[in-house]
C-alpha cells in the first residue's frame, strides 16, 4: 500500500470505528465516520474534475470540513492547498493566480468575494446547492482507488519568499508521513489513548496538519480551536483532558498568562522559535507532569531537530540534535542544511527557486548555526532576510512596500529584533514626509488594514534617513538593526517584549 496519506485513518476506522477522530468548536467526528466521508466527497469532488494532480484551493474558517477533504483529495492523488482565511481579496486573487488550482472551496462568509475570481467554486457551510457538503450526501461511500504513488504531492502549504511574492511548498505523501511519525516520538506514549492531542496552530498552517497528522497515526484524537487565545485554549484542556499540547512560545504565554488547570498533560511541546528556560520552566510549574520538547523545523523539511526534556537543563538555548532520519550539517558560509526523507518535492511551479533550495541534495534551510562540542545545535541568526515570528515567516519587503503606500511616508526599512515571547517581532523604521507627523506603532497598525495582521510592525522607529549602498541603493538592514540593538540596550529596553 506505501506511506498513503489517504489511508491514514483506514485502520482506526475499522479497530476504533467509534473513537472520535477529531473535534472543532463543539463539533466531533469519529474516525468510522471520517472514513465514510472522505470517500464521499472524494466522489463529489471527481464528478466536479478532481483527479491525479489537481490542486484543490481551499479557503475557509477552521472547520471540521477540512479534514474529509484532506483525506478526499489524497486517496484521489489530488494537492490540497490550505489558504490563510485572514487574506484579503486582492491577496488572495494574487495567491490563485500563482496557484493555478481546478477547484476553490470557500465558506459563506467568503463566497462573494470569491465570485470575482476566475476559478470554478464551490461551498461549505451554506446549504446551497454547489455545497461540497450537500454534493457528499449523495455521493457514494465506496473506496476509491485511483493509483496513487507514496512520492506524489499530497499537500501545499504557502510560505513567504523574500520578495513577499507565495512560493508553494509541495510534500508527498510518504514526506508527511514520515514527519509526523518523526514528531510524534517526541510525544511517546503520551498520544495513545483516548484523549488525544491539543495543537493551537490554525489550519492553513503546515504545523497544524503535522499534529492533525500525528494524532492520527497514533488512533488518537485531534483537538482544534478556533482561535489560539487563553480562553479557547483552557477551554479545550477542560472539556477534552487531551494527554500532549503544542503550542509556539507567543502562546504558551497567554495560556500561562491565564488561569486554568493543565496537570492533565503528558507532554508539553514547543518550538520554532527561540525559546527561553524561564518560559519551560513555568510550563512545567503549570503542567507538572508533562514532559517538554522544543522541536526545530520547517515546512520545506518538517521537524528537523529536538531538544528533549532531559536534555534541557543541560543545554539551553540550543534546538537540541538532527531527529533521524534526518542529517544536519553546517555549511562553510554556517548555513544550516539538511537531508533526509522528510523534505519537499519542491516549489509549485518555481524550478529556479527549488534549485537553489534543493542544491546539492540538500534543503538549504536559511538559518545560521553551530554544533557545540556534545553535537547540540544552536541557531545563530537568520542568511536571509526573512522574519520569522510566532511560526510565521514575513517578508521584510511586503510590509515596507505597505507602508510606503501611505500617505505621509517617504522612506521606510524593516527588520527583525529578538524577542523573547515570538522569536522575532517586526520593527519598521520610517523617514516622514516632510511636515507630515511621524505614527506611532499603533497608529501605523491601525493603517494597514490590507495588510495580514501578523506582518504589522510591533515597534516602530523615526530616523531622518535609511541606510543603503551607494552601489544600489539597497537597504543595510544589518546596519539598522545592530543600530536599533545598541539603541535598546543603552535605554534598558533589552530585552525586547513585543506585545
Amino acid at each position: 500500500m506505501g506511506l498513503l496519506i489517504g489511508e491514514v485513518v483506514s485502520d482506526a476506522a475499522v479497530l476504533k470505528p467509534h473513537g472520535v477522530a477529531a473535534t472543532l468548536a463543539g463539533r466531533s467526528i469519529t474516525f468510522a465516520e471520517l472514513d465514510a466521508e472522505a470517500n464521499r466527497v472524494a466522489h463529489a469532488l471527481t464528478a466536479k474534475g478532481i483527479e491525479r494532480g489537481s490542486l484543490l484551493a481551499w479557503w475557509t474558517a477552521g472547520t471540521t470540513a477540512s479534514l474529509p477533504a484532506l483525506l478526499a483529495c489524497a486517496r484521489l492523488g489530488a494537492v490540497f492547498a490550505p489558504l490563510p482565511p485572514t487574506a484579503e481579496a486582492t491577496e488572495m486573487a494574487a495567491i490563485l493566480d500563482y496557484l493555478e488550482p481546478r477547484l476553490l472551496v470557500v465558506d459563506g462568509p467568503r463566497a462573494d468575494g470569491a465570485a470575482d475570481f476566475d476559478v470554478a467554486t464551490l461551498t461549505v457551510h451554506t446549504g446551497r446547492p454547489d455545497d461540497l457538503g450537500v454534493l457528499a450526501q449523495v455521493a457514494s461511500a465506496a473506496p476509491v482507488r485511483a493509483g496513487v504513488a507514496e512520492t506524489d504531492p499530497h499537500i501545499l502549504y504557502l510560505t513567504s519568499g523574500t520578495t513577499g511574492a507565495p512560493k508553494g511548498v509541495l510534500v508527498s505523501h510518504r514526506a508527511t508521513w514520515l514527519r509526523s511519525s518523526a514528531g510524534g516520538g517526541t510525544f511517546g506514549g503520551a498520544v495513545r489513548g483516548e484523549r488525544g492531542v491539543l495543537s493551537s496552530f490554525p489550519l492553513h498552517h503546515y504545523g497544524g496538519w503535522h499534529y492533525v497528522i500525528e494524532a492520527w497515526l497514533h488512533r488518537t484524537a485531534i483537538h482544534l480551536v478556533p482561535r489560539a487565545d487563553a480562553e479557547s485554549l483552557h477551554a479545550a484542556v477542560a472539556r477534552h483532558r487531551p494527554s500532549a499540547m503544542y503550542c509556539i512560545p507567543a502562546v504558551w504565554e497567554r495560556v500561562l498568562a491565564a488561569p486554568g488547570d493543565l496537570s492533565c498533560l503528558a507532554h508539553a511541546d514547543t518550538g520554532t522559535s527561540r525559546v527561553s528556560p524561564g518560559l519551560v520552566e513555568r510550563i512545567r510549574a503549570r503542567a507538572p507532569h508533562a514532559t517538554t520538547t522544543v522541536l526545530y523545523g520547517s515546512s520545506e523539511a518538517g521537524p528537523m531537530a529536538a531538544l528533549r526534556d532531559w536534555e534541557l537543563a543541560g543545554h539551553p538555548g540550543t534546538v537540541g540534535r538532527p531527529i533521524s532520519p534526518g542529517v544536519i550539517t553546517i555549511a562553510e558560509d554556517g548555513e544550516i542544511l539538511f537531508r533526509g526523507p522528510t523534505v519537499m518535492n519542491g516549489y509549485l511551479g518555481l524550478p529556479d527557486a527549488t534549485g537553489k533550495a534543493l542544491a546539492g541534495g540538500w534543503y538549504h534551510s536559511g538559518d545560521l548555526g553551530v554544533y557545540d562540542g556534545d553535537g547540540y545545535l544552536t541557531i545563530t541568526g537568520r542568511k536571509r532576510e526573512i522574519i520569522r515570528s510566532g511560526g510565521e515567516t514575513i517578508a521584510p519587503v511586503e510590509v515596507e512596500e505597505a507602508i510606503r503606500a501611505l500617505p505621509g511616508i517617504e522612506d521606510v526599512a524593516v527588520v527583525g529584533l529578538p524577542d523573547e515571547r515570538w522569536g522575532e517581532i517586526v520593527c519598521a523604521v520610517v523617514v516622514p514626509s516632510p511636515g507630515a507627523t511621524a505614527p506611532d506603532t499603533a497608529a501605523l497598525r491601525a493603517r494597514l488594514g490590507s495588510l495580514p495582521r501578523h506582518k504589522h510592525p510591533r515597534r516602530v522607529r523615526t530616523a531622518a534617513s535609511i541606510p543603503r549602498t551607494g552601489a544600489t541603493g539597497q537597504i543595510r538592514r544589518a546596519q539598522i538593526r545592530d543600530d536599533l540593538l545598541a539603541a535598546d540596550d543603552e535605554a534598558g529596553l533589552w530585552p525586547n517584549s513585543g506585545s
